[in-house]
């Protein structure tokens, strides 16, 4: 496949799913659901975690730049299921995926 179909896919699968990032109501509503759908939301988080850092960054210093209302941690989530999935989705993060998609 050419490399870059494969950045566009990427980024747009991305940008997809960046819809559940910490801080939307759609990932609020999600971390009522059950201790499953915590894991997932919580290694979610933890994937992207990056990218939100860099729009936390980006929001604090430069404001009304990006209109996002994203955060690094999903507060209402604060639980064992979430944070055991945050953390695995840190540990399995963007570096690990692009070192084995090669």
């Amino acid at each position: 496949m050419n490399p870059r179909l494969r950045i566009a896919l990427a980024i747009g699968l991305m940008l997809t799913l960046a819809a559940c990032a910490a801080g939307t109501p759609d990932a609020a509503r999600t971390a009522g659901e059950g201790p499953i759908s915590l894991i997932v939301l919580g290694f979610w988080h933890g994937l992207i975690a990056p990218v939100t850092l860099v729009v936390e960054i980006v929001r604090k210093f430069f404001t009304g730049v990006l209109p996002l209302n994203w955060h690094l941690y999903e507060t209402s989530a604060a639980s064992v299921p979430y944070d055991v999935g945050f953390y695995f989705g840190l540990a399995g993060g963007p570096g690990f995926l692009i070192s084995r998609w090669r």
